[in-house]
């Protein structure tokens, strides 16, 4: 970690000693000083943690170096913070002094602004202090780094590639090479035997070292829709891991049955068995549990008692790296599979389709890529990862030098994908490998959130390297694409507005490589039983702490004792008791608080002192009613998540403060009240949901949707609730998002009141004003009978529509003149009769010039349109109109009424087709005559057509075949 934090501290220096604080020592010379040994020292990292794999000496010098590292991050942050505290407090002295002349009490800010100067002279004295005491620490580190002969640094290509786009990835959705062993298992999943007559159910597991892409095959058979929906009633995946927890396993499965059940949260195995012993019965399930490690027959045996009830014919799949685990789950010899190493020819196929993406292949390439696959030992994680490096290497040195590299000498490092991983790894700049080691706080399987991991990551200072604090998201999106490009990264969701990748996980061997690397930094610790911690923290090396689970559900006090230098704290247990009122007076280093999914009803007044603190997640802990007023003094604080704080009503006007704030989260939160002073936030980048309420008497004191006019630099999406609260259309205009040029997806929710007809709605609507860049625009519960005002129109960059819940308009706009457009929902519009030629953007009369009709859309649903009977076409002749020439999917849901379908329909390339759901009658017994069998023939290319449940087309074969 060391190459990943000087750096950042070289940075933070030379940004310090430009600013000064009134009244402040002159540390000039010091900060100089620690800048000059900083970048000398910086020049021989990279030989320095190359060898420290197997140098014991340059791995203690490189320890050493970090703990001074942090210590001075530490410093100079808070001498920061001192700096942004005075011009705060200036602000407040100023207002409350206008107070003052209006003949208003003097209010208590001012005061300890008089009687706190002296306190803070002090605290600038022993600043300067502690900076020249480190100053002789990092001296004596300076000067020793002679004794290792280090070669300094080369500038590797790897720099350049930040500064290009890295958002391309390869994704292999198919597994090479396991074509016998996938038929082998089909074959046993479909069988309808049992476990020798003692089981209703099989249990097959498959056996192989790490690497060898277990958890990718259990994955294509568990994603088979074909082969699982049609033949199991439920399917189950279970993420298992070191050690074998039956509780946590059993609550796992027991979720997956009935996630509603209340025996979910018990924390004895009872419940939870009796709860899948009931959900389960009759059923015939397939069961994956992945990455088994120690499982005992007392703790496998109580686990597949509660599973007896099932139907035969039911399956367990397992993946573990341990021969002996099939013996102790009683898997019979034959349905053991064991998954070898790749042949070359495979392994080989894996890595050009990879290292060869979307470029042309080169014989020399090609020969050396040999030589490299050679080395993956037939493992596909090492050669996925290679052929990931090889794809931004673009001449035959820079092939050979990852052939020749002395890694491949390394015997310290057994497993042959390590290696691999070590080179890519080095590859990276010394930010994305930072990035990418915090990765090792979480735990294996974790589900990455790509938003809530890079703002995590600004909030330890990774992304701030440049000194341009308003394109660290930008840069965090960057590494984590550059990440995800080098394979260290995998099992994508995407977003559907932008096709961005916003979900991840890592794979178990990478994440056995992160903590590895971090095994000093990077603690995931588990109390197992009263005062007795299964991963016990020792010394205060530890600087990033997971707390997975507490016996009794307290709060370890060894953390207090021995974590003083924790940046990252981490609670993920369920259930927390109440914390101390000191929780946080001796962890004062934390830059990222998460407290996310447990039980808090209050949290600690103390944790106002976390004057580094940059990053606080509260969300899901629905019993939280308020926070404390100590909250406002957090003036580093960069992110606030209190997503589905259920019981929260107010948050403090002290948040007025947080002039570092960029995200809020408040998303779940339906009854909070935020403060107008919110308004003042003028770097709140995020502000995911905003809520209007009726204030009541206390009117005045709340943030309105004009209020939103004042933060002129949100971006991303935002979702406004309860509109029909707003007083009138003047509001929304006020609100100004026609100024918010980086807001790119809004959602317009007027709410759920039961007025029929509410004229306000069209009131409201009209008052917005968009910006041109909107990318995606949904409108929901909207009750007025006029939709779509001009602006909708002028959306030229709009891919995304959804109307869902306008039950009385019913003339669509012309949305076939929006350029852009790609998706297109209409949902619950109860009142339209006929979808005619003007939502095409046609007209009546000929047209005289060339129209192209929705040219973009490539997705259209129309779902419950209840009163819908015609959809209208257009003469077949008429040359001068192109319809729909994108369009690939057609969506019909609930229309009752529709009779047909109209002629144009045909001319698109049209490939999949579904009605849906059995109230679409007119419309399938259309299908069955000469009309709808005329539209198919003519709509040849068709590959997949669905009606009333039943295929009447899949993958270009005509069937019939029951849903």
């Amino acid at each position: 970690m060391a190459g990943a934090l000087v750096p950042m501290v070289i940075e933070q220096l030379a940004s310090t000693t430009c600013k000064q604080i009134q009244g402040e020592v002159n540390v000039d010379g010091e900060v100089k000083n620690l800048i000059i040994h900083f970048n000398a020292i910086q020049a021989v990292l990279q030989d320095a943690e190359e060898r420290q794999v197997k140098e014991e000496s340059v791995r203690n010098w490189l320890q050493n170096l970090e703990d001074v590292s942090y210590d001075i991050n530490d410093v100079l942050d808070e001498w920061n913070t001192e700096i942004l505290k005075h011009q705060i407090e200036k602000e407040e002295e100023g207002e409350n002094v206008a107070l003052k002349k209006r003949k208003v009490s003097l209010s208590i800010p001012f005061i300890s602004v008089i009687f706190g100067s002296t306190g803070n002279v002090i605290m600038r004295h022993n600043i300067a202090k502690r900076i020249k005491e480190i100053n002789v620490r990092l001296t004596e580190i300076a000067t020793l780094r002679e004794n290792y002969n280090f070669h300094e640094n080369t500038i590797r290509a790897t720099e350049k590639l930040e500064r290009v786009e890295t958002s391309s990835f390869v994704q292999v959705s198919s597994i090479i090479g396991r074509e016998e062993e996938k038929k082998r298992l089909v074959s046993m999943l479909l069988s309808e035997s049992s476990q020798q007559g003692r089981s209703p159910f099989v249990v097959i597991p498959i056996v192989g070292m790490g690497g060898l892409g277990k958890t990718a095959f259990a994955q294509l058979v568990y994603n088979d829709d074909e082969i699982i929906k049609t033949h199991f009633d439920t399917r189950i995946w279970v993420c298992v891991s070191d050690p074998f927890e039956e509780i946590k396993i059993a609550r796992a499965i027991a979720q997956a049955l009935n996630k509603d059940d209340n025996r979910i949260n018990s924390t004895s195995l009872q419940p939870l068995l009796e709860c899948i012993n009931e959900y389960i019965s009759g059923k015939k399930f397939f069961l994956v549990l992945d990455d088994v490690w120690t499982p005992t027959i007392d703790n496998w045996e109580p686990l597949m008692r509660a599973l007896q009830n099932s139907a035969i014919g039911s399956r367990i799949l397992l993946t573990t790296r341990k021969d002996t685990v099939a013996t102790v789950t009683g898997a019979a010899a034959d349905h053991v599979i064991c998954l070898n190493i790749l042949s070359d020819q495979d392994c080989l196929q894996l890595f050009n389709k990879i290292a060869f993406f979307n470029r042309e292949r080169n014989d020399q390439l090609e020969e050396i890529g040999r030589k490299i696959v050679k080395k993956c030992n037939g493992l596909p994680l090492a050669a996925k990862t290679l052929a990931s490096l090889m794809r931004c290497k673009k001449t035959r040195k820079e092939w050979v030098d990852v052939l020749d590299n002395k890694i491949w000498e390394l015997k310290e490092v057994e497993q042959q994908v390590f290696r691999s991983l070590f080179l890519s790894y080095y590859e990276l700049s010394p930010a994305v490998r930072r990035c990418l080691l915090f990765c090792a706080i979480f735990p294996k399987d974790y589900e990455f959130d790509r938003d809530e991991l890079i703002e995590c990551w600004m909030s330890q200072e990774y992304l701030s390297m440049k000194g341009d604090r308003e394109k660290e998201r930008m840069r965090g999106q960057q590494y984590f694409d550059n990440l995800v490009m080098r394979s260290f990264f995998q099992d994508f969701v995407k977003n559907v507005n932008d096709d961005d990748i916003i979900r991840c996980k890592m794979h178990d061997i990478v994440h056995d490589f992160v903590q590895f690397l971090t095994k000093n930094e990077c603690f995931i610790m588990e109390v197992v039983e009263s005062g007795k911690e299964k991963n016990m923290v020792v010394d205060n090396k530890v600087r990033h702490l997971n707390l997975m689970s507490t016996y009794n559900d307290s709060f370890p006090v060894s953390i207090y004792n021995n974590c003083k230098g924790l940046r990252t704290l981490v609670i993920s247990t369920s259930k927390l008791l109440p914390l101390p009122s000191d929780s946080f007076s001796k962890l004062k280093s934390i830059r990222t608080l998460k407290f996310n999914k447990n039980s808090i009803k209050e949290v600690p007044e103390s944790i106002g002192g976390l004057v580094h603190l940059r990053y606080l997640d509260l969300s899901f802990n629905r019993e939280l009613k308020e926070l404390p007023d100590s909250v406002g003094n957090l003036f580093n604080l960069e992110t606030l998540r209190l997503m589905y704080c259920q019981g929260l009503r107010e948050v403090p006007v002290s948040l007025r403060k947080l002039v570092n704030l960029k995200h809020l989260y408040i998303e779940g939160c339906e009854r909070l009240k935020l403060p107008k002073e919110i308004g003042r936030l003028r770097n709140l980048q995020i502000l995911d949901c905003l809520y209007l309420q009726d204030g009541g008497e206390d009117d005045d004191g709340i943030f309105k949707l004009g209020d939103l006019g004042n933060l002129e630099q949100l971006s991303g999406s935002l979702c406004i609730e309860n509109l029909n609260s707003a007083k009138d259309g003047s509001e929304a205009k006020n609100a100004e998002l026609v100024n918010k040029k980086n807001l790119l997806h809004l959602t317009l929710d007027f709410g759920l009141l039961s007025d029929p007809e509410r004229a306000k709605d069209e009131e409201i609507l009209n008052g917005f004003q968009v910006h041109t860049n909107l990318e995606s625009l949904d409108i929901w519960n909207y009750h007025s009978t006029t939709l779509c005002p001009s602006w909708v129109m002028s959306c030229h960059n709009l891919r995304r529509l959804e109307f869902y819940d306008v039950p009385f308009c019913g003339v669509l706009a012309p949305l076939g003149k929006l350029p852009s457009l790609e998706y297109l929902e209409i949902n619950r519009m109860e009142s339209v009769k006929k979808v005619g030629v003007e939502f095409l953007g046609i007209t009546g009369e000929t047209p005289q010039t060339l129209i192209n009709s929705f040219p973009k859309l490539k997705e259209l649903r129309f779902h419950f349109m209840e009163e819908w009977e015609e959809w209208e076409g257009v003469e077949e002749e008429d040359s001068k109109i192109t319809i729909m020439p994108s369009l690939l999917k057609l969506e019909i849901v609930y229309c009752e009424r529709l009779k047909a379908l109209p002629n144009f329909l045909w001319k698109t390339p049209l490939r999949e087709l579904i009605i849906f759901g059995g109230d679409c009658p007119i419309l399938a017994q259309w299908f069955e005559t000469r009309c709808g069998m005329e539209w198919l023939k003519n709509a040849s290319q068709v590959q997949n057509i669905k009606i009333q449940g039943k295929f009447v087309k899949k993958d270009g074969v005509g069937m019939l075949e029951e849903d």
